[in-house]
């Protein structure tokens, strides 16, 4: 389904991304884990459009997205949960969910929004609530679901757990399985090393730019190097 292909991408003078290929196959978890400044976000910024490669193809459903707009790509079949959440603090909860289907022109986007509020059942009962009034795990459940509303084929999650209390990260990753299961293709990108292999069949480690290490998730998480990097082991 997407295809990255030797993808070098630059701030500046700043090599951020040093040539790195991967891919993720339909209806797969696949995570990306690194430590701060490793080129997570910066990975999924590119994928969605919002930083351009210098060399270097990223292919989704046999199409090539290098220099296509942000909001194309949104149309073209992948959404991106930023980091930080990124709601609309002054817009409701219906309101942000309603801004996550602005491309869309058919008449389902209620039937849609009502299933979000089924995904998550705490946004129904806010859902007139200003969301800069939403607690951190609320919205990161309306970051989420807003970008559901787009009707994406992959999701690109960046850190979801971030900021987040135990209770509310199992929740949250627990619901990511759930919308894995329903069909959906989920790129996630998260410091949760543990939890994310957890859920993921496959997963790449990011070092400074550059992939030295891929495998089967529970390959990843029995790798020595991998545990003491990533699991908090000695």
């Amino acid at each position: 389904m997407l295809e990255v292909t030797d993808l070098h991408v630059y701030y500046g003078e700043i090599h951020a991304l040093k040539g790195i290929s991967f891919q993720v196959s339909k209806g797969e978890i696949v995570t990306l884990l690194g430590n701060n400044g490793a080129g997570k976000t910066t990975t999924l910024r590119t994928l969605s459009g919002l930083l351009s490669p210098r060399q270097g193809d990223v292919r989704f459903e046999g199409h090539s997205l290098v220099g296509v707009a942000a909001h194309d790509i949104v149309l073209k079949g992948i959404t991106h949960v930023p980091e930080g959440r990124r709601i609309f603090n002054r817009l409701s909860v219906v309101e942000n969910l309603e801004m996550g289907a602005y491309t869309r022109g058919d008449g389902e986007v209620a039937r849609d929004m009502d299933h979000v509020f089924t995904i998550f059942p705490r946004l129904k009962e806010r859902r007139s609530q200003v969301a800069g009034t939403l607690s951190g795990g609320e919205q990161q459940m309306l970051a989420i679901g807003r970008a559901l509303m787009a009707r994406p084929r992959l999701l690109l999650l960046d850190e979801p757990s971030m900021g987040l209390a135990p209770v509310l990260v199992e929740q949250i990753f627990e619901t990511v399985l759930a919308i894995n299961r329903e069909g959906m293709t989920i790129l996630l990108v998260e410091q949760n090393a543990a939890m994310a292999l957890s859920i993921a069949e496959r997963g790449y480690v990011l070092e400074t730019g550059r992939l030295p290490l891929e495998g089967a998730a529970r390959e990843l998480a029995d790798n020595p190097e991998v545990r003491r990097a990533y699991l908090g082991e000695a």
